[in-house]
């Protein structure tokens, strides 16, 4: 099952998102196969990252939970909330035929 991971950033957390990036980074390369897509929400000027979204293929919400917080950004802090939604993957998905 798919799985939609939606993390919002405490205010003022640009410097603590910069400074765990690499480690972060990292974590998402381990996931191999499991990560689908991520990447960072963007502010209103498209400039300045202030959350993230990853989708993951897990066998229930629990792994998706322990993936969210085993992320390097989770641990150091930086996220204000994060919402868990299972996802259907239905245009562009590369797996689909």
């Amino acid at each position: 099952m798919l799985y939609a991971i939606i993390c919002t950033d405490k205010p003022d957390g640009l410097p603590l998102r910069q400074e765990t990036r690499p480690k972060h980074l990292d974590y998402l390369q381990g996931l191999a196969d499991t990560l689908k897509i991520a990447g960072p929400f963007l502010s209103e000027e498209a400039q300045t990252p202030n959350g993230s979204m990853l989708v993951v293929d897990v066998a229930s919400l629990d792994e998706a939970r322990a993936i969210a917080e085993g992320d390097p950004y989770a641990k150091a802090g930086l996220f204000e909330s994060v919402e868990f939604r299972p996802w259907t993957w239905t245009v562009g998905n590369p797996e689909g035929a």
